[in-house]
């Protein structure tokens, strides 16, 4: 996890947000390899294992020797290569992060290149998207742990295309900024639909 992305997370529990406090026990420039993010407000504590924010179980005592647990993810139905993506977030410059959900977190490589300046947080990212010093990663159970409005941009995997989801997705986006989804049924309120075909839904928070 890229120590700065620190600000942007909320704990995922339902109450208000607070910043979270976070210890760290070993870092690799500004990655935190291992460490504890803790609520203020629930005083629930989180484990970072190797590069890997855990919200899907709390720390419990003294830390135990484990690996974050990480879902397979099919390949994307949609041939979507980083170009097309790139002029679909319409980011207009460097900074900021972009939130890949689920299997759109394979596109954090091929956009960095394209994208210099800007950090991508993968939300439960498949077993084989590794963390990057471009690419924070986050396993989360129901909620997108992250605050509310702080994404440049978003992008929705297939698999995660669901109202639950995209919901969150539209939480954490910036208003005016783009959410493009990996399927073409979803409508999420309060976004402006802006093109929707080729299996991809775009568009834009009001």
């Amino acid at each position: 996890m890229h120590i700065e992305l620190i600000e942007m997370l909320r704990c995922p529990e339902e109450h208000r947000e607070e910043f979270l406090v976070l210890s760290t026990s070993e870092m690799n420039g500004r990655m935190v390899w291992l460490g504890v993010v803790g609520c203020p407000v629930c005083h629930r504590d989180f484990e970072i294992i190797d590069g890997i924010v855990d919200f899907t179980e709390v720390v419990k005592g003294k830390r135990q020797t484990r690996s974050v647990r990480r879902t397979p993810a099919p390949a994307s139905p949609v041939v979507l290569d980083a170009e097309s993506l790139q002029a679909l977030l319409d980011l207009g410059g460097p900074g900021g992060f972009v939130v890949l959900l689920g299997s759109a977190s394979r596109h954090a490589v091929g956009l960095a290149a394209l994208m210099g300046g800007v950090h991508f947080v993968g939300i439960n990212a498949p077993p084989d998207v590794e963390h990057l010093p471009i690419l924070s990663l986050i396993q989360c159970d129901r909620v997108i742990p992250l605050r509310q409005a702080m994404a440049r941009g978003i992008v929705v995997g297939a698999e995660c295309a669901t109202s639950p989801w995209v919901v969150e997705a539209r939480r954490v986006l910036l208003p005016g900024r783009r959410l493009v989804i990996e399927g073409e049924s979803v409508t999420p309120e309060g976004v402006k639909q802006l093109a929707v075909g080729r299996g991809l839904w775009v568009g834009e928070k009001r």
